[in-house]
């Protein structure tokens, strides 16, 4: 049994193909996808690559063949994305929906913040060599950017669990949850008592129940109500 698999197993494949355009070189991602009936090909915006995706039976040299026929196609869209340029100071970004001008601050002790200057201009403050502004700026956008999910996918946890019982039938829906003064609680909250009055109509403050410490999560049913944590 095992020199049958050793036999039938797949051999490894490369993960990237370069083809060739006139005079340019692009390298294409390779990708296999298990439902795939076709080759194709997609650009990735963020990336600034081309990916390939084969059939389960593909094989390496018609994927080659394909992006081969296809090296204009490639060229033309990537040609097309617009040109990346680096964060440095006096470049304006968009923060949360609001334009902040990048400042670099010498000798300040800090990475990244931001802060309103007088004249209401919203800047976005680096310090630091001024040669790692692109890094650290990079770096602020990500944590920033996990902050916002995080805040999203607690309020949906809420929002979620009415919507669910909601369908069933359920007209008595409670929140069991923990210490009211945890953001993660507070944003459940939101998210619960909105989404009550969107689909009920409205909330009854006697079903909600946070606890003084936190509690293990649970899911738990009465016959006369139904409480989601």
């Amino acid at each position: 049994m095992a020199t049958r698999a050793l036999l039938y197993r797949r051999p490894a494949e490369p993960s990237t193909l370069v083809v060739t355009h006139g005079s340019q070189f692009f390298s294409i991602k390779l990708r296999r996808h298990r439902r795939a009936r076709r080759y194709t090909l997609r650009i990735h915006p963020t990336d600034r690559a081309a990916i390939l995706t084969m059939p389960p039976r593909g094989t390496i040299a018609e994927a080659r063949e394909f992006a081969k026929v296809h090296g204009g196609w490639i060229a033309a869209r990537l040609g097309r994305l617009p040109k990346a340029a680096p964060f440095q100071p006096g470049t304006v970004l968009p923060l949360r929906g609001v334009p902040h001008r990048i400042v670099h601050r010498a000798g300040a002790r800090g990475t990244v913040w931001t802060e309103t200057r007088d004249s209401g201009e919203k800047v976005l403050c680096v310090t630091g060599d001024p040669d790692f502004t692109d890094r650290r700026v990079h770096d602020f956008l990500k944590r920033e950017a996990r902050k916002e999910l995080q805040k999203a996918s607690q309020a949906y946890a809420g929002e979620l669990g009415v919507r669910h019982l909601a369908a069933l039938g359920h007209r008595r829906i409670g929140l069991i949850s923990g210490p009211a003064r945890y953001l993660p609680v507070q944003r459940k909250l939101a998210g619960y008592r909105q989404t009550m009055i969107e689909l009920l109509g409205g909330v009854d403050d006697e079903l909600i129940e946070l606890s003084p410490e936190p509690s293990w999560r649970r899911v738990a049913y009465h016959p006369q109500r139904s409480e989601i944590d």
